[in-house]
């Protein structure tokens, strides 16, 4: 008997240890400050907060006053029992204003992982000469990383002349670098629309390790004004991307990172920045609880 209990202990145990947390950007409640943002992402049901310390978009924390202002955000996140999984900031290399200042500033917290991206392809160049020379920009971010016990991730976007948008030019970009200093977040809608037909599979499997973040949003290909096919995003299992499908993947890498919802499709957050009541906060709400409902599913169905 004893012999058969066991396994199960371990597989207890196992199950416990890849339970994901599931984080709020807060991009979407940009409208909240201070304290209530963290006690109404808390009340929502939320694990963590992805927090924007930005200029790009508007950002909770200004990076100029990341020093001062960060600290106390991250108490009362803290003080309502979540966590902080990511900061969105407006990193592209070494160069980018204010990184050292975000990442001293995150030592003193205890927190790793921030968001870096946006590189872009010049028109009238090969793109893989570039992709190369853009490999020594990662090489010195990755050095500054190792000297703050930090990781960026690189946030898939599509577009054109955007990296990143074919989802395996990360793969070729950072596969030689070390997953501890540097990654990826996941961007499903964003994979999904480049990568259609099934593609975004094998780019998932691909990037593997690497794959430190994954954030969550659904869509749709309408036609606009113009008669053009463009994505329509969608709230969570009203769209065209198989979420069980994908999160049995999920179960079978070795991922144990955040899962971040976005809700662009909410318009919440970036249309009431001054918190002028220009948007229905309950319907934000309640859509964002309907959300995390249908992600929390996703993971038990999935064993995750």
């Amino acid at each position: 008997m004893l012999g058969q209990a066991l396994p199960a202990r371990a597989a207890d145990q196992k199950l416990a240890q890849r339970k994901l947390k599931v984080a709020l950007f807060s991009k979407h409640l940009q409208f909240l400050a201070g304290e209530k943002l963290a006690r109404t992402v808390a009340d929502i049901g939320f694990d963590a907060i992805d927090i924007t310390v930005r200029k790009r978009h508007g950002g909770h924390i200004d990076p100029a006053r990341v020093r001062q202002d960060l600290p106390p955000l991250v108490g009362f996140i803290r003080k309502h029992g979540l966590e902080v999984s990511l900061l969105a900031t407006d990193t592209v290399d070494v160069e980018s204003p204010y990184l050292e200042d975000i990442l001293q500033t995150m030592k003193s917290l205890g927190l790793r992982n921030y968001r870096f991206g946006n590189m872009r392809y010049a028109e009238g160049q090969p793109y893989p000469a570039q992709l190369e020379q853009m490999k020594s920009r990662v090489a010195k971010l990755v050095a500054l990383n190792k000297r703050y016990q930090a990781c960026a991730l690189y946030h898939i976007e599509s577009g054109a002349r955007t990296v990143g948008s074919s989802v395996l030019d990360l793969y070729m970009l950072l596969k030689d670098f070390d997953p501890q200093y540097v990654g990826i977040t996941y961007d499903l809608e964003h994979a999904v629309e480049a990568g259609g037909g099934g593609s975004w599979m094998n780019s998932f499997r691909f990037l593997g390790p690497h794959v430190l973040g994954i954030a969550v949003k659904d869509f749709d290909w309408a036609k606009d004004a113009s008669g053009i096919w463009r994505p329509q995003l969608k709230p969570l299992g009203e769209g065209s991307i198989p979420m069980p499908q994908f999160f049995a993947m999920v179960a079978e890498s070795s991922f144990s990172g955040p899962v971040e919802i976005q809700f662009e499709y909410l318009m919440g957050g970036e249309k009431d920045s001054e918190g002028t009541g220009v948007v229905d906060r309950q319907a934000v709400y309640s859509g964002m609880k309907r959300d995390l409902g249908k992600v929390r599913g996703y993971l038990a169905q999935a064993h995750l």
